[in-house]
């Protein structure tokens, strides 16, 4: 595939990410990913939080390294800085063109930076796998090779509540909504576009978007 930076990798392999990992044991990780619908169509980009595994999605019009450099800059700016820099201490993602800008995303317009990015090895997904599992959570509302293209922001933040509101057992049976709000607050996933969805009310299920 073709690199916007053909020296992305430098400095940010797997290996890397372990070594900086161990200096850095307490970042919270954030694993990034593309969802795709129909091919040449409108793509995903979640982002998976792994400690209260919760998940962001947002839909773009092209699997293009821009489209996910505009979205983190939107996160940055919807967030403030000093709250984006805590949550976002660490992207990791695959090897994707999507990904291949990887100082755009690291670094503010004024130079300032706001994450560290890093790759898994080639053909690894396990090294992703907490996204990889989450994403099979995502395929029973919008099953694989539908198209995304009719879908809105609004759609897949519903699609992204209902997710995040549906317990999980090695949380205790807590959902991650309720793992991050009482983390970070519920305000912070208010301007996330993540609502809090009632146990009764939770749907994995396409008739969810009817579309």
């Amino acid at each position: 595939a073709y690199k916007v930076d053909k020296a992305c990798r430098i400095g940010r392999t797997y290996n890397d990410f372990i070594v900086f990992m161990q200096n850095h044991p307490c970042f919270p990780i954030v694993q990034m990913d593309s969802v795709e619908g129909t091919k040449g169509g409108n793509v995903l980009l979640t982002l998976h939080f792994i400690i209260p595994q919760l998940m962001l999605a947002f839909i773009r019009d092209a699997n293009t390294s821009q489209s996910v450099i505009d979205i983190i800059d939107h996160l940055y700016f919807e967030l403030r800085t000093d709250v984006f820099c805590d949550l976002f201490k660490v992207l990791l993602g695959d090897n994707g063109s999507e990904f291949s800008n990887p100082r755009a995303i690291e670094f503010d317009k004024q130079g300032n930076r706001r994450t560290n990015v890093f790759y898994c090895d080639p053909s690894a997904p396990f090294q992703k796998g907490a996204a990889e599992n989450n994403h099979s959570l995502i395929r029973r509302i919008i099953p694989k090779g539908k198209s995304l293209d009719s879908y809105t922001q609004d759609d897949i933040n519903l699609m992204m509540s209902h997710i995040n509101s549906y317990g999980r057992k090695n949380l205790g049976n807590k959902t991650p909504y309720e793992v991050f709000s009482s983390l970070y607050g519920e305000d912070i996933l208010r301007k996330m576009g993540i609502t809090f969805i009632p146990h009764d009310e939770v749907t994995l299920h396409p008739s969810l978007l009817k579309k």
